[in-house]
C-alpha cells in the first residue's frame, strides 16, 4: 500500500505541474483551438486525472491501513497505480492524436476493476 501513497503524492505534484505549465497560456483565447477545443479539454482532463486518481490511491492505501488489511490487495493496488499512470497518458496522447481516445478503456477499466475488487474485499460486495 505504500506504493499507492507514493503514487498519490507523485500524482499531486504532477497535477500541479500539469496545471501550472498550460496555465501560462490559458489567457490566450485561441490557444490550442480555444477553450472548448478537443486538445484543451484533453489537457484539462489529464490535469484533473492526476489529482482525482491520486486521491483514489491515497484513499485506498489509508483505508486498507485503517482496516488492517495487508494481504489480498495486490491486484487492486497495481490496477489503481496503472490507472494513475495511464489516464493522464491517454489524455495527453488523445490531445496529440484523437485516435488515442480508443485507449480510454485501459485506465477506466483499471480504476473500475481496482475499486470493485477493493470494495469486494472490504464490504463484501
Amino acid at each position: 500500500m505504500n506504493a499507492n501513497i507514493y503514487a498519490a503524492w507523485i500524482g499531486f505534484l504532477l497535477g500541479c505541474l500539469a496545471g501550472a505549465i498550460p496555465g501560462l497560456f490559458f489567457h490566450r483565447a485561441n490557444w490550442l483551438g480555444g477553450y472548448a477545443s478537443w486538445q484543451r479539454r484533453m489537457i484539462r482532463l489529464a490535469h484533473i486525472a492526476f489529482f482525482g486518481i491520486g486521491f483514489i490511491n491515497l484513499s485506498f492505501a489509508l483505508t486498507a491501513r485503517a482496516l488492517g488489511l495487508d494481504a489480498g490487495l495486490q491486484v487492486s493496488s497495481v490496477l489503481l497505480i496503472a490507472g494513475a499512470v495511464t489516464m493522464p497518458a491517454v489524455c495527453y496522447l488523445s490531445a496529440w492524436k484523437p485516435f488515442f481516445r480508443n485507449l480510454f478503456f485501459i485506465p477506466a477499466g483499471s480504476v473500475t476493476v481496482g475499486i470493485a475488487l477493493f470494495a469486494w474485499r472490504v464490504i463484501g460486495l
